[in-house]
């Protein structure tokens, strides 16, 4: 039996100007009920005076009540009203810091990532943060002119993305670019849509290996697949990248029998080094004789300032060994989260069943929009307009470099990408470059964070591609006052 009052007295808190009424009287009664300041057995008052006590509308109220009743906090029966119901509240932790044993399991079994990737894209662009493309420089009316148009249409196209390989239409206009562009041997039934590059990595990894499994990678070399393949359980095989890329030799003395391997052949990441034909051939031999993958990550490859472009590795492949993944998001921008896999066929089904358990597919809009963007000719364009912009950056750098960075810094002249690599010659080691530079504003990745065995080369990381020439001049006389 409800508990009979005279009166009611329940202290509110002030209303945040972004909640509804609504919301926060729900929130305010059962934060009450379960703290205890209604007590079970306290009977509420009518909707109508409980409306009129604190200057509510009774349809609030009632709505409130309705909702507390359906999830259990309060009871009604006409004739007695509505009251509290005894609710069991979670018990407080025995000290406030405790953690609760799933998390303590969670944190002891899995490495925490690089300190550095806490911060990587927080915060807006800074010299000389890789990565960033001149998305200011993106043709962004055109992009618009185009989802306004596929908005109008909505009903003519939407049925066709639902495809789980991607949207079929830029599936084709893909292929036929890949073709043209990079030599790439492949049809639209090979290539699968996914969300980018750290997708296409994670999602073969746990297709192509198992726990154990050797791997070779580029030592230095990307980060982030490193990631990808460990937390599938294979094992990373250290394989010293030199001027003309990953050693194929000294991969086979370390493990010939290595189940794979992982490249950025067109512009290795982070020395910046294309790998030369004599290296490319021998590492398809080795993947024909050893029954192993090559995934060919189409690393910076648009933007190649010195002689043709260079054809892709898969372009050489004769037994399948090589899987081709590439993305839109620096030739483009960032947030367009839309890359691309070039699968052997018989792997075809099974990646997607792969990328389905995931997050089933791509933005159809997204895709479409895109689609009409290359299929239009607006991707050569941008790409020959940003060729130009980025190699006047990269001219900017090397002057500014020379003037300001004499005998801190030695800057490579690279031939391609949206980086460069400095190599600290005061004696400074790169991890102290890093602390110092962020003092100053500037923000620069140590190679010694992409190595896996490799001592540490004391060199910089420094991209250019998202800064414009007073950033640029501006950042490296920070980055002189950081290293002097």
């Amino acid at each position: 039996m409800p508990k009979a009052i005279s009166s009611f007295e329940l202290t509110l808190k002030s209303r945040s100007r972004h909640q509804t009424l609504t919301y926060w009287l729900y929130g305010e009664l059962r934060s009450a009920i379960l703290e205890g300041r209604l007590a079970p057995g306290t009977r509420l008052p009518a909707s109508r005076d409980f409306a009129g006590q604190y200057g509510l509308s009774r349809g609030t109220v009632v709505s409130v009540l309705e909702r507390l009743q359906s999830e259990g906090y309060v009871s009604s029966r006409v004739g007695f009203g509505t009251w509290i119901n005894r609710v069991e509240a979670p018990r407080p932790a025995r000290r406030a810091t405790a953690t609760p044993a799933y998390i303590r399991r969670v944190l002891s079994t899995y490495k925490r990532p690089q300190s550095w990737i806490d911060t990587a894209f927080v915060g807006g662009p800074r010299p000389f943060r890789i990565g960033d493309p001149a998305v200011h420089e993106f043709p962004s009316e055109v992009w618009g002119r185009l989802a306004a148009d596929r908005g109008r249409h909505f009903k003519s196209w939407v049925k066709q993305g639902g495809d789980r390989r991607g949207y079929r239409p830029l599936r084709d206009a893909i292929a036929e670019y890949l073709r043209t562009s990079r030599g790439v041997r492949c049809s639209a039934e090979q290539v699968v849509v996914v969300s980018g590059i750290q997708q296409a990595l994670d999602l073969l990894a746990r297709l192509l290996l198992k726990k154990g499994d050797p791997i070779w990678m580029e030592d230095p070399g990307y980060f982030g697949a490193r990631i990808a393949f460990e937390n599938a359980g294979a094992r990373t095989i250290a394989v010293p990248v030199n001027e003309e890329g990953l050693s194929v030799s000294a991969g086979m003395r370390l493990c010939p029998d290595a189940r794979g391997a992982y490249v950025t052949p067109a512009h290795q990441f982070p020395l910046g080094v294309m790998m030369s034909l004599e290296r490319r051939m021998a590492l398809l031999r080795w993947a024909a004789r050893a029954g192993a993958f090559v995934v060919e990550d189409d690393y910076d490859s648009e933007y190649r300032f010195e002689g043709p472009p260079v054809p892709a590795l898969q372009s050489l492949d004769r037994h399948a060994s090589v899987i081709f993944i590439g993305s839109f998001s620096k030739t483009l921008f960032p947030s367009l989260r839309v890359g691309y896999v070039v699968l052997p066929e018989p792997l075809i089904d099974l990646f997607v069943g792969f990328r389905y358990r995931a997050d089933l597919r791509n933005s159809s809009f997204d895709q479409a929009v895109l689609c009409d963007f290359i299929t239009e000719g607006h991707l050569a364009r941008h790409l020959r307009r940003m060729r130009n912009l980025y190699a006047e950056r990269l001219a900017t750098l090397m002057d500014g470099a020379r003037q300001h960075l004499g005998g801190m810094l030695e800057i490579s002249n690279v031939r391609a990408g949206l980086y460069t690599i400095g190599y600290l010659t005061n004696g400074m080691s790169s991890r102290q470059a890093e602390k110092l530079a962020a003092a100053q504003g500037i923000e620069v990745l140590g190679v010694d964070r992409c190595t896996l065995r490799r001592p540490d080369p004391n060199a910089l990381v420094l991209g250019f591609g998202g800064f414009d020439d007073l950033a640029i001049r501006q950042g490296l006389i920070r980055l002189a006052k950081a290293l002097s």
